[in-house]
């Protein structure tokens, strides 16, 4: 699925594509409705990113069960688990 935001719509916010997917990234997140893994994969910046733009804001990193299995699966990939 797409979704389509009106170019005067995005220049009125005065914001990049990209800035405007990590804001919307970070509303669903905030919201629970997506984990910080979705969002960081969906817009593409890492853990750091991420947590440094959630500071930003005053917002604390959730850490659940998906972030876990996450966490597991790339240590086990890397061989350190």
């Amino acid at each position: 699925m797409s979704v389509v935001i009106p170019d005067d719509i995005l220049e009125s916010t005065k914001m990049s594509e990209d800035e405007l997917k990590l804001e919307i990234a970070i509303m669903l997140y905030k919201q629970g409705k997506i984990s910080s893994g979705k969002a960081r994969r969906w817009t593409g910046v890492t853990v750091i990113e991420f947590q440094h733009e959630l500071a930003k804001r005053g917002l604390c990193i959730n850490y659940d069960v998906e972030d876990f299995q996450t966490d597991v699966k790339t240590l086990q990939s890397m061989g350190l688990l």
